[in-house]
């Protein structure tokens, strides 16, 4: 049986997140805000790190990755405003938490994840969660385009220090669609959306500034020694 204490916990801890954390990040989006104040997002947290599921934090969920924390998860929610009926490609599953938000704003979602284990975790607990219309795959987001384009959303979970890769994604984008994508190397990364308003012309809006890990196997910048 649920313990009512526990159940009562959380949803106050997700209406805390909510209200101290995303909405004063001008997350302003009521979709969002629903979908984010009502998912159990400790079903997506490590055990260890359960009780801190809704803090303002990156939570480490292993192999060198990370969940987003909310007010960063918020945003690109926001920006990408999925329409029900979107097709949305996730470039790093992670637990699959933005996977299920993007599912329950109505987008179907392939969603590619590099390291094995957190991509057979994933599919076996959106699996047990019955999230709908999500195809978790086993893959490098990097290394070519993902069957089932051109899509309506891409989402990019991981930062990427150069502009070496975007174009791969860029090319994978709808006319009208959106791309969330972090660019830049420690301390200050830019948080964009890319908007493809027509077969040659992309719109840039810079967000906010964040620092997340960066995607594996992603272009490095070039260094120089004196």
């Amino acid at each position: 049986m649920e313990n009512p204490t526990t159940d009562s916990a959380a949803e106050h801890a997700r209406f805390n997140m909510i209200q101290q954390q995303v909405r004063p990040w001008s997350v302003l989006d009521d979709r969002v805000l629903d979908v984010m104040g009502q998912l159990q997002r400790e079903d997506f947290v490590p055990d260890a790190y359960r009780g801190l599921a809704y803090a303002d934090i990156e939570i480490p969920i292993g192999e060198g990755s990370c969940m987003l924390p909310p007010k960063l998860v918020g945003h690109l929610l926001q920006s990408v405003n999925v329409a029900p009926g979107d097709k949305a490609l996730e470039i790093g599953t992670g637990t699959g938490y933005v996977t299920t938000c993007l599912s329950k704003l109505g987008a179907r979602v392939i969603s590619v994840e590099i390291d094995p284990a957190l991509a057979a975790a994933a599919h076996a607990r959106l699996s047990a969660l019955k999230v709908k219309q999500v195809d978790v795959q086993e893959a490098d987001g990097l290394a070519g385009r993902i069957p089932g384009g051109p899509y309506n959303v891409i989402a990019i979970t991981g930062s990427m220090p150069t502009e070496d890769s975007l174009s791969l994604f860029q090319d994978q984008l709808a006319i009208g669609g959106r791309l969330f994508c972090i660019l830049g190397t420690e301390p200050v990364m830019q948080c964009l959306r890319i908007t493809r308003e027509s077969a040659s012309v992309l719109r840039r809006d810079a967000l906010i500034e964040t620092s997340v890990p960066p995607l594996r196997n992603v272009v490095e910048p070039e260094t120089f020694e004196l």
